[in-house]
């Protein structure tokens, strides 16, 4: 099957136009790298969705992870179903286990900084699978409780490294004209992993030792992974990178960049390939892109512009409360009476299945109706729910509906903007050259600030009660909200060499 399409630049919306230009302005002097109407490109629709395919499985692992353990931890600490001598777990202990993949996926996030660019999205990706199936098989088969925690650490350290490099593959082997579309559908697989993992714990949780099962069932999602990123190709874009920076012969490097490119396009592509791949590469040689991009280096000039935009809505996107939300989901729905309340599990599969319908939603219009208005509109969203949970716990507690409204509108909202979309920037908007550490240092912003809202959460709501507490998000949102109206771009239609002259 084979899409017609033309790639088409679209005004970038930014608050960091020089000269007080507009938002909505783009710089004149940046204009003519991308000026000109662009060839009209096609490509076969079965091979662009298998690139992402793959590595969306990292995303699946991960959802997987967040909802098999829900059902793990009672299995684990249960006396009868257990399994073990050592059920008998402290608060602590039970943190450990929960948020040793949290641990893990900072550690990732780190270690991507200095080994993406060396390794490539590709390998990097098979590196994480490798590490998905070790830290299952250890989890899995721990004979005691150290052991459990050193295999969610391994696990975690999968999670940091597919995060980073999943939807940097993505970006860069998709074709501009359907980028957000796969890039969203990445927080799709998330929330179907999720589904699948209450799952697979509802139907293990009364099976002696079900806990080993529910970690042992990643087993062969990540051989899939791992089997199906062997056989994908490179990024054409990664590859051209190494040309320029003198890691390889150019004239090899080139060609295999236009196989990749074949491959990744179906053969719809015809003769073109070689055009497109000389393309990137002359809007890649603009600059100093033989050099390697230092620590400080992310910290100067476009780069850091692009870090303010990408690491700046992931933080948002955690410190707007998305991890408390969730944690008082199954509370506010039995204080509303629903039955299915009294079950942890259906109540996690209820907000699964509206978290699946919102991202679909994001999902199918990312590329038609843009980032800045699922951004704006869904946050707008957040703001209220966040605003309606501060009232139901400081004086509506007679009224849970308000409360039920809230939650379900939390939930919806994230999932039709901060879920996807945060990912989306930050794999779309660093130039090639600092992609691999700039993602690096978003990711660990997202894994960090997750982090310590979690563990804030339980002191903040001692020293000023829940609904103060829901208050400050809000006012957070509030301030997000603002954020994404001057600072953040609309990227649509540009392709990824179009985003950096055009709007950084």
């Amino acid at each position: 099957m084979a899409t017609e399409t033309t790639d088409q630049g679209q005004p970038s919306l930014s608050f960091f136009g020089k000269g007080g230009k507009s938002s909505g302005e783009i710089d004149p002097e940046r204009q003519p790298l991308t000026e000109g109407n662009r060839q009209a490109r096609s490509y076969s629709l079965l091979a662009a969705v298998l690139p992402f395919l793959f590595p969306a499985f990292g995303g699946v692992l991960y959802g997987y992870d967040i909802g098999a353990t829900s059902g793990a931890t009672i299995s684990l600490e249960s006396s009868t179903l257990s399994g073990t001598t050592w059920y008998n777990l402290s608060s602590v202990e039970v943190g450990l286990v929960v948020s040793g993949s949290l641990y893990g996926a900072l550690i990732g996030s780190l270690l991507a900084f200095n080994i993406a660019d060396f390794l490539g999205r590709r390998r990097e990706l098979i590196l994480a699978s490798l590490l998905y199936l070790v830290g299952a098989l250890i989890t899995a088969l721990a004979p005691d409780f150290v052991v459990l925690v050193i295999g969610r650490l391994v696990y975690g350290i999968g999670i940091g490294l597919a995060m980073h490099a999943a939807p940097m593959y993505i970006a860069e082997t998709a074709p501009s004209q359907i980028r957000g579309q796969l890039i969203s559908l990445k927080e799709f697989f998330i929330v179907i992993g999720m589904l699948l993992g209450y799952g697979i714990g509802s139907l293990e949780i009364d099976i002696r030792a079900g806990w080993r099962y529910m970690y042992g069932t990643s087993i062969p999602l990540s051989l899939i992974m791992g089997i199906g990123m062997w056989w994908l190709p490179a990024s054409p874009r990664w590859l051209l990178l190494c040309a320029i920076q003198g890691k390889g012969n150019m004239q090899d490097l080139r060609e295999n960049a236009v196989l990749c490119l074949c491959r990744l396009r179906g053969p719809s592509i015809g003769d073109s390939a070689p055009e497109q791949v000389d393309e990137i590469l002359a809007e890649l040689s603009i600059g100093e892109p033989e050099k390697e991009a230092t620590l400080g280096e992310i910290f100067q000039g476009k780069c850091l512009k692009a870090l303010i935009i990408g690491a700046g809505l992931v933080l948002f996107q955690q410190i707007t409360g998305q991890p408390s939300v969730l944690y008082y989901a199954a509370t506010i729905l039995q204080s509303a009476g629903f039955s299915a309340a009294s079950d942890a599990t259906r109540v996690s599969v209820l907000l699964g299945v509206l978290k699946l319908i919102t991202t679909g939603v994001a999902v199918l219009g990312v590329d038609r109706i843009g980032r800045r208005p699922l951004l704006l509109v869904g946050v707008s969203g957040i703001v209220i729910s966040l605003f309606l949970l501060a009232s139901y716990y400081l004086f509506l507690d007679d009224a849970p509906a308000v409360a039920v409204v809230g939650l379900l509108l939390y939930v919806g909202c994230y999932q039709l903007s901060f879920g996807p979309i945060g990912w989306l920037m930050i794999s779309e908007i660093f130039p090639l050259r600092v992609r691999g550490r700039g993602l690096s240092v978003a990711v660990l912003v997202n894994f960090a600030s997750n982090a310590l809202v979690t563990f804030a959460f339980s002191p903040l709501k001692a020293l000023v009660g829940t609904g103060f507490v829901f208050v400050i998000f809000g006012v957070i949102a509030v301030l997000s909200l603002v954020f994404i109206f001057f600072v953040i771009p609309e990227t649509k239609g540009l392709s990824l060499e179009e985003i950096e002259a055009k709007i950084l």
